[in-house]
């Protein structure tokens, strides 16, 4: 069996506002069409990862799709909880424990909310760790617009860096078709937008739609003889940080400090050989932090790095090609989609979106508040 892992199929379901299908319809029909995509069928699958659904993920969800795996994984561990379990996937797949493994995940995240449905509140609880921290009522949202100012405070970041990160996604989403907004917005639109937590207006946070992904990896030499592209897994690295916002080292570093390094070591190759960028976007400020963390320039230059269009089709870097979660589609643990549209640049499938020829895209992502990352190199060669 060939040490090489890739990725053999990829798809999204039906995004954007999905008022007519629940969460595993979506996992359902990403699925199939992430099959189809590889040539594959449902009886070939041996590997199922999934998390943030059902009382049982992956138990529940394989159900559902009719599957009983050898191998799974349900890590739980924020929006980085996809790049981690594909990072599992190929050292399962490369053991020889798995030979396809199809990573699937839905949510209605948006229809939830319009129903008044109360999971479609985010309630972390107040138990274990957090409950030192509960009675000051930190939110998601404010733990991150507090991490913010101190970065603004460190280096000099300024309000029109970060709302440039919303503007960049902007700009990338207006050639995506499945994009929930596409219409150009300006660094005086983020600045002047109703205000959820300082410095942080609507346009700083991701939006709330609904969706699905699912990706399929499998073995190198099964890989050559499927149906797309094969994009392969160059290297891969995990890490946690914190529980805590008062334990929290240094508010101007995430974890990807840690797994970023790992992933471009084990992949050997660098930030300077990066066409294409998926990161998670949860709020402007996490995607600026992790490009300093990832080494795409020093500690601190985030945000002239940002401003200066770097993240923008045609930029240095172009970053989160099909909008990110700042304007594409954000339905709860977004990593998934990051690995499609990863997936999609390499194989030059993007259309106007297209990055021009492009090898090497880097996918990270982050979860809780700044909590967990996972990195993944991908190339569009065989390693």
């Amino acid at each position: 069996m060939s040490g090489a892992v890739a990725i053999a199929g990829v798809a999204l379901s039906d995004v954007g506002r999905v008022d007519d299908k629940s969460p595993y319809e979506l996992i359902a029909q990403a699925s199939r069409r992430a099959l189809a995509d590889a040539g594959l069928s449902p009886a070939d699958v041996d590997g199922l990862a999934s998390t943030g659904q059902g009382a049982l993920p992956p138990v529940d969800v394989g159900e559902y799709l009719g599957l009983r795996p050898r191998w799974v994984d349900s890590t739980a561990v924020g929006g980085a909880a996809w790049e981690v379990m594909a990072s599992h996937a190929a050292d399962a797949i490369t053991a020889g424990h798995a030979d396809v493994v199809l990573l699937a995940y839905g949510s209605t995240a948006r229809a939830d909310l319009r129903k008044g449905l109360r999971a479609a509140s985010i309630n972390w609880g107040a138990r274990g760790p957090l409950q030192w921290e509960a009675p000051y009522g930190h939110t998601l949202i404010s733990k991150y617009a507090m991490a913010a100012r101190r970065h603004m405070y460190q280096y000099g970041t300024t309000i029109e860096q970060l709302a440039e990160v919303a503007v960049s996604a902007r700009f990338n989403a207006a050639d995506n078709p499945e994009a929930y907004y596409r219409d150009p917005i300006t660094v005086d639109d983020v600045m002047s937008g109703p205000m959820i937590a300082d410095p942080f207006t609507k346009l700083h946070c991701c939006i709330r739609s609904d969706g699905g992904a699912a990706v399929v990896m499998v073995n190198g030499e099964r890989a050559k003889d499927l149906r797309s592209q094969p994009v392969w897994i160059l290297g891969a690295a995990e890490t946690t940080s914190h529980m805590l916002t008062s334990q929290w080292d240094d508010m101007t570093v995430g974890p990807a400090a840690v797994s970023g390094p790992l992933a471009f070591e084990r992949a050997r190759v660098r930030p300077v050989d990066v066409d294409v960028a998926e990161l998670y976007d949860a709020f402007t400020y996490m995607l600026l932090c992790t490009i300093e963390d990832l080494g795409f320039c020093p500690k601190g230059e985030g945000g002239p790095f940002v401003e200066s269009g770097s993240l923008r089709l045609g930029g240095a870097l172009p970053t989160n090609t099909d909008g990110g979660g700042l304007s594409a589609c954000h339905p709860g643990q977004r990593g998934l989609f990051l690995l499609v549209e990863a997936v999609r640049q390499l194989r030059g499938e993007c259309g106007p979106r297209q990055v021009p020829d492009a090898k090497i895209a880097c996918v990270s992502a982050t979860g809780g508040w700044f909590c967990s990352s996972g990195t993944i190199i991908l190339g569009a060669e065989e390693p």
